[in-house]
């Protein structure tokens, strides 16, 4: 029996304290995308978004104005396709990645550190890949697998970024809320024990 990742990463987040989006806001986010994101990305994404988690994963919201995440996924395809990535090894590109949907490298979630995970649906098989790459380098590497279970491997310490780029918290998960007006102040709170 396969596991499932979204209620894993469920269980290690907790009880959400955000509103979900209204179905129209990822409706209107895919008909940009040209592209339907994956129903696992969608189901945390909207009960804990915006939220920082552990410290350096940003969780952008799709029906917020700020950390809104259709304009920072615009931003980050605009930025990335300006870049010269002609050299980066970039699985199922050969000729350097493109960005954007529907068929290129969808920007899903980042961290402080420079760090970017992609989503890309694969035209053969119609199913999603993820890419993630590190800032710093050109290379860009690939998990097959859903965003649930990349995020839980995430969470519990495994190099998802590439070799050498985990980043371990024991204990329950850290969140930190995004402020939503100039003069809202962030707060931090944790998850559910997690017995690491």
């Amino acid at each position: 029996m396969s596991r499932n990742f979204t209620e894993s990463v469920i269980g290690m987040l907790g009880p959400t304290r955000n509103v979900l989006p209204p179905a129209s806001a990822w409706d209107r986010l895919e008909g940009e995308l040209g592209v339907q994101l994956p129903d696992d990305y969608k189901e945390i994404i909207g009960s804990y978004a915006p939220v920082q988690l552990n410290w350096h994963l940003s969780l952008d919201h799709p029906s917020t104005h700020r950390w809104n995440l259709g304009k920072w996924m615009r931003g980050t395809v605009e930025a990335f396709s300006r870049s010269d990535l002609s050299e980066a090894e970039c699985p199922g590109f050969p000729d350097g990645p493109l960005f954007g949907g529907p068929s290129g490298l969808i920007p899903l979630v980042s961290t402080d550190r420079g760090e970017y995970v992609f989503g890309v649906v694969d035209a053969a098989f119609g199913e999603w890949r993820i890419l993630s790459c590190d800032g710093d380098e050109q290379d860009f590497y690939e998990y097959r697998m859903e965003f649930s279970e990349w995020l839980y491997r995430y969470l519990v310490g495994e190099d998802m970024f590439g070799p050498g780029s985990a980043v371990f918290y024991a204990g329950p998960i850290v969140f930190e809320s995004m402020p939503m007006t100039e003069s809202e102040r962030s707060s931090t709170w944790r998850g559910p024990e997690r017995g690491m």
